[in-house]
This record gives C-alpha cells, sequence and structure tokens, in this order.
C-alpha cells in the first residue's frame, strides 16, 4: 500500500513517493531511512508491492550498464535489463506467486530521463499521457494531476484520502541525455 507517481516531462521526468510502509496485516511502518525511490547507476527506481523483491531490486540488483551507441532504450529493457532484473530476482530467492490476486510488485524505472513501469509479468508499459501511478493512492493522486496539480499537491491528496499513504514525500528528478 502505498503512492509513487511519475510525471514525464519535455526535459526529463520526476517521481515522487510517500514514505508509508504496511505489512499484510495492515500496521503501517514509517522510518527516515526506508525510502521507496532509489537510484542504481543511471536508473532511478521507485518500487511498490510485496517488500521482498522492492528491496532485491533497489538494494541488490545491478543494472547492466548502458551501452553508448544505445539509441533505443525500450528496446534495451526488454531485451536486457528484463531478463537482467527476473535472473537477480530469482537468485536472491523471490518466487513468483502466478496466483496472487493482486500484483506482487510495480516499478517506475527512470533511465535517461524517461519512464517505463515494469509489472510483475515482467512487461514493460509506456504511457503516451506521460502520467504513471503505482500504489492505493495513485488513483487520488493521478485524478489530481489531470486537475492540475504539480506533484505535490497530488501526494496531498493522495495522503487525505488514502489511509496508506502519509507524508514525509520525495521527489527525485532526472535530466533526458
Amino acid at each position: 500500500m502505498t503512492t509513487i507517481i511519475g510525471i514525464q516531462e519535455p526535459n526529463g521526468c520526476l517521481i515522487a513517493a510517500d514514505s508509508r510502509t504496511t505489512t499484510e496485516k495492515g500496521r503501517p511502518y514509517s522510518h527516515p531511512i526506508v525510502t521507496k525511490i532509489t537510484k542504481r547507476g543511471k536508473f532511478l527506481i521507485a518500487g511498490a508491492g510485496t517488500t521482498q523483491p522492492c528491496d532485491i531490486v533497489q538494494h541488490i540488483w545491478k543494472p547492466p550498464a548502458i551501452p553508448a551507441n544505445t539509441k533505443d532504450i525500450y528496446h534495451f529493457m526488454i531485451t536486457t535489463v528484463i531478463p537482467n532484473l527476473r535472473e537477480c530476482l530469482r537468485d536472491n530467492g523471490f518466487v513468483h506467486d502466478e496466483k496472487a490476486e493482486e500484483y506482487e510488485f510495480l516499478f517506475l524505472m527512470a533511465v535517461n530521463g524517461t519512464i517505463y513501469e515494469v509489472d510483475d509479468t515482467y512487461s514493460v508499459f509506456l504511457r503516451d499521457d506521460g502520467i504513471y501511478g503505482l500504489g492505493s493512492g495513485s488513483s487520488y493522486a493521478i485524478g489530481a494531476i489531470a486537475s492540475g496539480a504539480n506533484w505535490k499537491r497530488a501526494m496531498q491528496v493522495a495522503a487525505k484520502n488514502d489511509v496508506y499513504t502519509a507524508p514525509p514525500f520525495t521527489v527525485h528528478r532526472q535530466e533526458k541525455k
């Protein structure tokens, strides 16, 4: 349970997240060193869902280097990043439950200033409107953005309406290269 939003901008992107985590039984946790957005090499990663895959991807995974001559990052994500990510999760003990009724993980990954959404089927998505949202409060935040709110106001709206979303909020920006 969380709220993470991503906004694609002409010169890059921003990803914002709340700071509340919740156990399966609903007990909320918040601590300043626990963040939902991490930098891993040239990747900016925000994760929602089951804690284990989020921890592995955000703290153990070593993203592959982007070759200097790579022009199509979407293709690189599908052919190189996703197989590498899947292998890291498997090697570190994550077993995907294909019978799970809800997602087990969702990630927003920014690479060279472009946001990609990755779900637990290892599919890579791009949105034509450039507005991304993960977690239980994301629909409130996306609605606020669609109504003209900036990222901070959108996160405040989500926190007001979703018990699993709470400040402080963190934001990271990544410029296009």
